[in-house]
């Protein structure tokens, strides 16, 4: 069924990617990342294989009107095409478990609104195919984000590990709290009478995701040859937005990195330093700002409860 599948054209393309976006420094993240290479965190032991045809949504709970959609009803709708980038609570500070990705989808606003929550609901529990839940704030499904029920993945049908036929996007909140893959079912409750997998296990319950930035270029532990080079990387926010980066070498003043334009606020960005490298061993730190101000806290916490803190560090070695 998947390779069969033709998208729709959406009703409401991506705006261009800005020049510039996508810097041109060998072993840099790409500015988007292939469907292949996209980080897969879930409970799923066995992928579930879900018929488009047989697929349904049902939204109920503290709504004023139940709503249920076919896979047809869903292809019928004025699609948006938004980027977005995801990650992991389970990410450690410098980690690889996040990814940017081109989405096409419908705006879950739009099917809440046909609900009309009850003015005490403040969460969505939604449910995958295979049972697993997440519970997302209902603000960050009803706000002006591009909160989609999403069908398509940089150009194509969702990979069946990425969620096909249908999962949720939501820029802004960790995955666990809002990336349900294979959904089936959204309920309209409360936070003070639901809990979902993860929260029931002691993770935080909104999983804002945290400002953070990470060095690609040079990898820690690498030998660099002396001379002028590049220190290089990206930092995110989503939904907020990134305004600067900022080096350090070897505990010397913060150095402003050169930013690229983001895509937007929902996505990552890349940065770039030019570093003269002098032979010895060498600490690199980063750390961002983002839009609204906040600078990226140096205080060091694990990714339990709610996720990962501290600046990127990594030690090189140039040569002579």
């Amino acid at each position: 069924m998947r390779s069969a599948l033709r998208l729709p054209k959406p009703a409401v393309p991506a705006a261009p990617i800005p020049a510039g976006a996508a810097l041109k420094v060998d072993g840099l993240s790409p500015l988007i990342t292939p469907n292949a290479d996209f980080y897969r965190i879930d409970t799923a032991l066995v992928v579930p294989q879900v018929d488009p045809t047989r697929w349904r949504l049902r939204i109920h709970g503290l709504v004023a009107h139940e709503v249920t959609l076919t896979w047809d009803e869903l292809l019928a709708l004025p699609l948006v095409e938004a980027p977005a980038t995801l990650s992991c609570v389970s990410n450690e500070v410098g980690g690889d478990l996040i990814g940017n990705a081109m989405w096409l989808g419908y705006p879950i606003r739009e099917l809440l609104a046909k609900a009309r929550p009850a003015a005490d609901a403040d969460m969505v529990l939604s449910t995958s195919a295979d049972g697993f839940t997440a519970g997302t704030p209902l603000d960050a499904l009803t706000d002006d984000r591009n909160a989609l029920l999403a069908i398509g993945m940089n150009g194509e049908p969702l990979p069946v590990e990425h969620g096909f036929p249908v999962r949720m996007v939501v820029p802004g909140l960790y995955g666990y709290v809002s990336a349900t893959k294979w959904v089936t079912d959204l309920e309209v409750t409360r936070f003070d009478r639901a809990t979902a997998y993860w929260t029931s296990r002691g993770w935080s319950a909104r999983g804002p995701i945290k400002l953070e930035s990470r060095i690609d270029v040079p990898r820690s532990g690498r030998t660099v040859p002396a001379g002028d080079t590049v220190i290089a990387g990206i930092a995110w926010q989503p939904h907020v937005g990134v305004s600067a980066v900022e080096v350090q070498v070897d505990g010397g003043p913060w150095q402003r990195a050169e930013l690229a334009p983001a895509i937007s606020a929902d996505t990552w960005v890349q940065w770039r330093l030019h570093w003269r490298a002098t032979a010895g061993q060498h600490t690199i730190r980063c750390r961002a700002t983002s839009a609204d101000g906040t600078v990226q806290t140096a205080d060091t916490a694990p990714p339990a409860p709610d996720g990962a803190t501290g600046w990127h560090t990594i030690a090189v070695t140039v040569g002579s």
